[in-house]
């Protein structure tokens, strides 16, 4: 998740560096952070992908080697609390990237104060998350 933010971050910087001189995105900028972006969401999608294979292949071994329940379940350590926690976690990161893409939009020229509002809009959902994790713990 942070390989992602850190990814956005780098994608934007030329953006509002472009947006300084006066013009809007350039196109070859563009293309060159939508490659970058594409590319990292696919090694994402493979890293997954490689865990999950993994992570069966394992279960498997456990399985085949006979080893006692609450070992197994100490060894593997599945919560799946953390299964629903994944997907609001994940609303809460749209939902900052949103507000933040919206507010952006309607504070135009891009610039400096466009990554703050992002920086700030991501901060605000990821505390709100946390926020959320605190409360479903009690």
């Amino acid at each position: 998740m942070k390989k992602i933010l850190v990814l956005s971050m780098i994608m934007a910087v030329p953006l509002a560096a472009n947006a300084e001189n006066g013009s809007y995105i350039n196109q070859e900028v563009f293309n060159i952070c939508s490659v970058i972006f594409l590319i990292g969401m696919g090694m994402l999608f493979l890293l997954t992908i490689l865990k999950r294979i993994l992570d069966f292949r394992l279960k498997n071994k456990i399985v085949e080697k006979g080893i006692d329940h609450t070992m197994a379940a100490s060894i593997l350590e599945t919560n799946p609390q953390e299964g629903r926690n994944i997907n609001i976690k994940w609303f809460a990161i749209l939902a900052g990237l949103g507000s933040g893409l919206t507010l952006i939009h309607y504070t135009l020229p891009l610039g400096i104060h466009s990554m703050a509002i992002m920086s700030f809009c991501l901060a605000v959902s990821f505390l709100g998350y946390f926020f959320f994790l605190r409360q479903t713990e009690r």
